[in-house]
């Protein structure tokens, strides 16, 4: 290579099992948008399981599994105050994941025709 060019982060990046495991493990927790919400709502400071269904309008039964979910993955710690249990960001780093998804997927998916159906929702068939 020539100059300061940097070799592309897909020939930088080692094609480590464990590590790309690691990566799926992330990437499916990520891949559920209740999942993304709670994670963003929790971002702006703890909150407690009855906190987070009132501001995402969303069941109890529903977020519960989400949070043990997003708990098991490590996105979420827990804390404890007597009967009440509060969510709170685990690391800040995965906001920055999030919009660099946020940004690609736009860039990706604002490029391609019929990405869209009737429904509004994105089909799963389609991608990059």
């Amino acid at each position: 290579m020539e100059g300061n060019e940097s070799a592309p982060f897909s020939e930088a990046f080692p094609l480590n099992d464990e590590l790309l495991q690691r990566i799926a493990f992330l990437a499916k927790c990520l891949s559920d948008g209740n999942r993304l919400k709670i994670l963003l709502l929790v971002s702006r400071g703890r909150k407690s399981v009855s906190a987070i269904v009132e501001a995402l309008d969303l069941s109890q039964p529903l977020v519960s599994p989400h949070l043990k979910e997003l708990k098991r993955s490590l996105l979420v710690e827990v804390e404890r105050e007597g009967p009440f249990v509060f969510y709170h960001l685990a690391d800040d780093r995965i906001l920055d994941v999030l919009k660099i998804l946020g940004d690609v997927s736009t860039d990706c998916l604002e490029n391609r025709k019929g990405f869209y159906p009737r429904e509004g929702k994105p089909s799963l068939w389609m991608s990059c």
